[in-house]
C-alpha cells in the first residue's frame, strides 16, 4: 500500500496523504486532484478501491495498427495534445505482427473502465475482417469514434478524409501531365478507403482496365510488388492509397532502369512525415490531420459528456502537395 501510495504521489505531484484521501473518499480534496490520482491509478495498472470502481477513468484509448507508417504517429500526436487539453489521458494501443489483436486491446481497455476510444486505420475499415470487439464497445455504451471509412451499420461516429475528392486531384493532376495510362495502387478488396477510391477513378475515367489496378498490402514491399506489374503493363502514372506504397512504386521503377519522374510519374496519400524529404520529393494528397484529429476528440468528448452524437461520418477536403515525382508523361 506505501509503495502505492508514493507512486500515485509522485505521478500526479501531490502528498501522499492527498492520495489517501482520494482512495478512501474522504472530503478535502478538489475534483480536478481526484481525477488526476485516478488517472494515475489506472496508468500505472494500479486496481481502484470497490467504492470507486463504479466511475470510468479519465482515460481513452488510441488504436492503431502500426506506427511505422507515420500517418499514424502523427494522428497520435494530435489526438493525445486534444485529449490531453481536456483532462484525459490517452492509453496508445499498437498493434504488432503476431502480437495483441485489435480485439485483445478492447478487451484490455474495457477492464480498465476506459471513457471511450478512438480507432484509426482498424479492422472496421476491411469488411472480411472481425467486428465482434465492436458490437461490444456498442453494448456497453462505450464512446467511439472512428478515423477513416468504415464498413457500414457499427454505429459509430467517424471523421474521414474524402477519397473521391483525393482520387479526382490525382487522376486530374497525371492526366494534365499528359498521362493516359494511369494505375492504381490499392489495398486489399475488402479495404472501405480503397474501394471509394477505386469507384471515384471509374467515375472521372469510366471503365478502368482490370490489369491497371494492383492490390497490396499498405507497405513499401506491397507498393513494389504491385508497381512491378503494372509496369509491365505499360502504366505510367501511379496513384497511390498511401504514401510507403508510393515509395514501393518508386523503388520498383528504379530497380527497372526507370526514372522518376521523367519516364514514371507517383502520387501518393497522406503527406506523412519526410515525404519532402525522399528522392525525389513524393507528390501526394495531404489528409488534414489536424482538423481529423481535433474532430474526433470532439466528437468523443461530446459523447463522454453525455451529448447524442448521431452516426455520421464528417468528411474533410484533401489538398493535392505537388513535388518532384511526377512529370510530363513520356512520349512513346
Amino acid at each position: 500500500m506505501t509503495r502505492r501510495l508514493a507512486e500515485v504521489a509522485k505521478k500526479v505531484g501531490v502528498s501522499q496523504a492527498t492520495v489517501s484521501r482520494v482512495l478512501n473518499n474522504k472530503p478535502g480534496v478538489s475534483e480536478a486532484t481526484r481525477q488526476a490520482v485516478l488517472s494515475a491509478l489506472d496508468v500505472l495498472g494500479y486496481e481502484r478501491p470497490t467504492q470507486l470502481r463504479g466511475e470510468r477513468a479519465r482515460l481513452v484509448g488510441l488504436v492503431l495498427p502500426e506506427l511505422q507508417n507515420p500517418i499514424f504517429p502523427a494522428f497520435a500526436e494530435v489526438i493525445g495534445g486534444a485529449l490531453a487539453q481536456l483532462g484525459l489521458t490517452p492509453v496508445l494501443c499498437t498493434q504488432t505482427k503476431g502480437g495483441v489483436s485489435e480485439a485483445d486491446y478492447v478487451t484490455l481497455l474495457l477492464h480498465q473502465q476506459v471513457s471511450g476510444v478512438v480507432f484509426a486505420g482498424g479492422l472496421y475499415a476491411q469488411s472480411d475482417a472481425p467486428h465482434d470487439h465492436y458490437r461490444l464497445l456498442a453494448d456497453r455504451n462505450i464512446p467511439v469514434v472512428l478515423i477513416n471509412a468504415a464498413i457500414g451499420h457499427l454505429g459509430f461516429p467517424g471523421v474521414s478524409c474524402d477519397d473521391a475528392v483525393a482520387v479526382e486531384q490525382a487522376w486530374r493532376h497525371l492526366a494534365s501531365l499528359g498521362h493516359e495510362r494511369i494505375g492504381l495502387v490499392l489495398g486489399p478488396n475488402d479495404h472501405v478507403p480503397s474501394a471509394r477510391k477505386l469507384a471515384a477513378a471509374r467515375a472521372i475515367a469510366g471503365e478502368i482496365p482490370e490489369e491497371f489496378v494492383a492490390r497490396a498490402i499498405f507497405s513499401i514491399e506491397g507498393g513494389h510488388a504491385a508497381a512491378a506489374k503494372l509496369i509491365d503493363r505499360g502504366v505510367t502514372g501511379f496513384i497511390c492509397a498511401s504514401d510507403p506504397l508510393a515509395l514501393g512504386v518508386v523503388r520498383a521503377a528504379r530497380r527497372r532502369g526507370l526514372d522518376v519522374p521523367s519516364q514514371i510519374s507517383v502520387v501518393g496519400y497522406d503527406d506523412s512525415a519526410l515525404m519532402n524529404c525522399t528522392e525525389p520529393p513524393l507528390t501526394t494528397v495531404r489528409q488534414p490531420i489536424e482538423s481529423m484529429g481535433k474532430a474526433a476528440v470532439e466528437l468523443l468528448h461530446a459523447q463522454i459528456g453525455g451529448s447524442s452524437v448521431p452516426a455520421d461520418e464528417l468528411l474533410f477536403e484533401p489538398e493535392l502537395v505537388v513535388r518532384g515525382s511526377t512529370a510530363q508523361a513520356p512520349r512513346l
